[in-house]
């Protein structure tokens, strides 16, 4: 891996020259940057210890946010276009499927990044589910059941906008959500959760190893930026249909959210598949890294589209000198 050295030099600090490399002929983030978001197995979490914003370390205060906002765009455009090259490998070959799955509180920007990131790959191999309130049928079945039926074919790329974590998330701060589940085991205790944890681990895993990639972000918004993000809102004609009281009500259950997501982020980030930690105060942050995690893991998948048999060589030549000859 080449370092890229057109670096950014303002007061004497240079910034990009350390966090950008060449790798394969395409401009990344490094793969040092990139681990400081990815969570170890059964890592401590602390998201209060967790940045937020565009400061992500004590040097890049040297630096005004302008320019890095415009080298952070220009990697989003480049790995846009990573994308749209790595999903054509990804479906030429079917031997894998790639699982990107989002969590995050309310105006995180769960929908704008996905819009924004996926923006460039072909709809016919991208699904997006977005799960809300479980329905009837779906609360007669397993907490994981749903999520099962929307899981990407070999070749696919699959998206949740939230997803079976919500079991784990919103459940746990509003037990009696459960009550509708009619589960055998009434008694919500730290065992039943970890039992849940444990469910989620064996699926992905079970997942992996028939050949899903999973990538997982949680977006970290300030609560804060969110108070900012939902009174923009009331300023806006075109987004009064995404206010709703119970967001605002939910902002009551911060710490117990926060609580929810440290726990789950600590027994649910494992080798094959782990969790991102994003700063989502700034989206166009949030883009950045993320689209540059997709686009590293999807490029490495596969190198060159599937070989031709001579037969098939033999076949495609044969119908050329009918075209030509027609």
């Amino acid at each position: 891996m080449e370092d890229f050295h057109k670096a950014i030099n303002w007061k004497g600090k240079i910034w990009w020259s350390t966090r950008i490399s060449i790798e394969g002929g395409r401009i990344v983030l490094s793969k040092d940057f990139i681990e400081k978001f990815r969570i170890g197995t059964k890592e401590k979490i602390i998201l209060d210890d967790y940045d937020t914003g565009w400061k992500l370390s004590e040097e890049m205060a040297y630096f005004q946010k302008d320019e890095i906002k415009e080298k952070a765009i220009e990697i989003l455009e480049k790995n846009r276009e990573n994308l749209a090259q790595g999903q054509g490998l990804l479906w030429a070959n079917d031997t894998y499927s790639l699982l990107i799955i989002f969590q995050g509180m309310d105006t995180s920007g769960k929908d704008s990044l996905i819009k924004h990131v996926m923006s460039g790959v072909n709809p016919q191999g991208c699904r997006v589910n977005s799960f809300s309130t479980p329905n009837k049928e779906e609360l007669d079945h397993d907490f994981l059941w749903r999520c099962n039926l929307r899981l990407p074919r070999r070749g696919e790329i699959g998206v949740f906008n939230r997803s079976y974590y919500e079991e784990v998330l919103i459940a746990k701060v509003h037990p009696e959500i459960l009550e509708k589940e009619n589960l055998p085991d009434k008694k919500k205790n730290s065992k039943f959760w970890q039992n849940r944890y444990d469910s989620i681990n064996s699926f992905e895993k079970h997942l992996t190893e028939n050949g899903t990639v999973i990538l997982k972000f949680f977006l970290h918004i300030s609560k804060e930026r969110q108070k900012e993000r939902l009174l923009a809102r009331f300023e806006n004609k075109e987004k009064f249909w995404k206010i709703s009281r119970s967001d605002i009500e939910e902002r009551k259950f911060w710490g117990e959210y926060m609580r929810a997501y440290e726990e789950l982020l600590e027994h649910t980030s494992t080798t094959n598949a782990p969790w991102y930690i994003i700063p989502a105060d700034y989206k166009w942050v949030a883009r950045t890294i993320v689209s540059d995690v997709i686009a590293s893991h999807l490029i490495s998948l596969h190198d060159s589209y599937p070989a031709v048999s001579e037969e098939k060589r033999e076949e495609i030549n044969r119908a050329r000198e009918m075209l030509e000859n027609e």
